[in-house]
């Protein structure tokens, strides 16, 4: 199946993942050129990503992004993927502890 299109569950694991990692990777103290980046990226990803492009354009209107932080920014989309994940019927993720994932991670099974 390695030359299949990927399915919505491998193609939203991959979406969350590359957006969760460049939010903790973003700059604590970030220059208003790479406030004004983000909010592009973040924008054009959700203009053209298939899936949820709808929902998330809405929940973008009801709570702006935040880009003053990597704090603010990992913060916020924690909160709209926790949005996603209760219209999927899925467990809230406990965005308190977004670095423990997204940029330390588990120590047992990232040093390796």
């Amino acid at each position: 199946m390695e030359n299949c299109p990927a399915d919505s569950v491998t193609l939203g694991k991959a979406a969350w993942t590359l957006l969760h990692t460049t939010a903790a990777y973003y700059p604590d103290r970030p220059a208003p050129s790479q406030m004004d980046s983000m909010r592009a990226f973040m924008t054009s990803f959700i203009d053209n990503y298939p899936c949820f492009s709808k929902e998330f354009k809405q929940y973008m209107i009801e709570e702006p992004i935040r880009v003053g932080s990597r704090k603010k920014l990992s913060e916020w989309l924690c909160r709209q993927h926790n949005k996603v994940n209760e219209k999927l019927g899925k467990p809230a993720f406990d965005c308190k502890i977004v670095f423990d994932r997204w940029l330390q991670g588990s120590s047992k099974e990232c040093d390796q």
